[in-house]
């Protein structure tokens, strides 16, 4: 058998290092058919992922070919491309390394049980996330709801097996006596969608394995120090910025966790923080694993009745930022010049959306999922449903932010809201002028029209968001 090949099908798994199904193939010593496939799950990613997605593959072929494998790409149904793969290649089994949300999962319970029934191996691993999202239970045995008790859980365990700790990129790896055929990614043209607005958020994007762990390098050996009160602080870069690449499985979850448990131990203020917000990822999808519903209806069945409004047009001017809130439009801006919003500013943006304006979470959750190049499922979802109340949160008819009351507490100086809005200088610079670039011309944005007035005035907006949720639970 150690000269029947394998075929690794990587999907969210763009990596070398801390890579559980490629270091169990080593360990075979069988020649190995790494597969990347663009199925129609993959294909209804939205503009700005899907681009991104493009550069991750590109550059995970360039890694496999320094080890002396290429990259098969193949376009299709996943079970359909891997049947042809296995005949082509006389493949004894297919591997790959989980994901979580539900389309995934139905597409891989499909393609295991197929091939199984086919007699051929069929074998998923760990890899995505630091636990398995069935292997984290509460005392009574069920899965948590509450994020605190979550973490309290998970803080103390150490990751587990397949290794205590990340394995390191394997060396040269056998290839098969022939490769198979392989489609062309210009081809694919993954980047359409994005129309111009491709070139202004490329410089943003930190592509590949070696820009991640370089990523992480850089902000363990300074910012981590003052990430606690930084990480609220959108002018300042005080964050790892590391979502991007966990997202495509440019770097793996493990090796974060581990470096943030030695900064912990090192006694750099701000890992401990730093290793809470990773398990805030872990449980999102926790959740979404139990709770599936909560990537398209409220986590909450009770928030089924709550009169949210539809698409608007409010929520286009919110989507355009141009509502009239200078942070809340810095926030939408920043994400259509770099790819990417500062999680401070996220939640700014979506409260507004859904108190301020009433408007359903799915509107601004399904625009994040268009516009995101660090979109993830289970992240955006929690995050959406839990600033407007329907989700894991446990005093929403409390939480309405004030956009002008953050601006004054988080960005003092104006200096982020001047970065990106340029109706606020008579200078402007480079990234407020780069959003004018970045939008669709059908817009008809100009720098030189002129700001908005508000859309409505922010009292009164919250005033009625909190009559609505003391309707709600009257």
């Amino acid at each position: 058998m150690t000269d029947v090949p394998l075929i690794l099908w990587f999907r969210r798994d763009l990596r070398l290092a801390d890579q559980p199904m490629l270091s169990a193939a080593v360990a075979t010593g069988r020649p190995v058919v790494p597969v990347f496939i663009l199925d129609p799950e993959t294909e209804a990613l939205g503009a700005a992922p899907k681009w991104r997605l493009g550069l991750a593959v590109e550059s995970f072929a360039q890694a496999l070919a320094g080890i002396g494998l290429r990259l098969t790409l193949r376009r299709g149904a996943a079970l359909d491309a891997l049947r042809a793969l296995v005949v082509e290649t006389g493949a004894g089994g297919v591997w790959w390394s989980r994901l979580y949300d539900p389309a995934s999962v139905a597409r891989d319970t499909g393609v295991k049980a197929a091939l199984k029934a086919e007699g051929r191996e069929a074998r998923s691993f760990a890899g995505h996330l630091l636990h398995e999202p069935w292997d984290v239970e509460t005392g009574t045995g069920g899965p948590y709801r509450v994020f605190t008790p979550y973490w309290k859980t998970v803080r103390g365990r150490g990751v587990p097996a397949p290794a205590p700790a990340p394995a390191p990129a394997p060396g040269r790896m056998r290839a098969p006596a022939v490769w198979p055929e392989s489609d062309r990614l210009a081809d694919w043209r993954l980047g359409a969608a994005m129309n111009r607005g491709a070139a202004v958020v490329l410089p943003y994007q930190a592509v590949g394995e070696a820009a991640a762990l370089d990523r992480l390098r850089r902000f363990l050996d300074g910012p981590v120090d003052g990430y606690v009160e930084a990480r609220n602080l959108p002018a300042v870069p005080g964050t790892s910025r590391l979502s991007e690449n966990l997202t495509y499985g440019e770097i793996g979850i493990r090796a974060v966790w581990h470096a943030g448990v030695r900064a912990r131990d090192e006694g750099r203020a701000g890992a401990e923080s730093f290793l809470r917000e990773l398990a805030w990822r872990e449980f999102a999808y926790h959740l979404m694993h139990h709770y599936p519903q909560i990537t398209h209806a409220n986590w909450k069945p009770d928030w089924d009745s709550f009169p949210w409004r539809g698409d608007s047009p409010d929520a286009e001017r919110w989507r355009r930022g141009m509502t009239g809130e200078r942070f809340v439009d810095a926030a939408m801006r920043e994400m259509y010049v770099t790819g990417t919003m500062h999680n401070r500013a996220r939640m700014i943006a979506a409260s507004y959306l859904t108190k301020h304006l009433l408007t359903h979470w799915k509107v601004g959750l399904d625009w994040f999922a268009d516009c995101l190049t660090d979109w993830d499922p289970a992240a955006n979802a929690m995050g959406w449903q839990w600033v407007a109340g329907s989700g894991p949160d446990a005093a929403p008819y409390f939480r309405v932010f004030n956009p002008a009351g953050q601006a004054e507490k988080f960005d003092p100086a104006a200096a982020y809201q001047r970065r990106y809005i340029a109706e606020m200088s008579r200078d402007p610079g480079p990234e407020a002028l780069a959003y004018f670039k970045a939008v669709p011309r059908s817009w008809g944005l100009d720098p030189g029209a002129g700001y908005p007035a508000p859309i409505l005035d922010l009292g009164e907006g919250r005033a009625r968001a909190l009559a609505a949720y003391g309707a709600r639970n009257a």
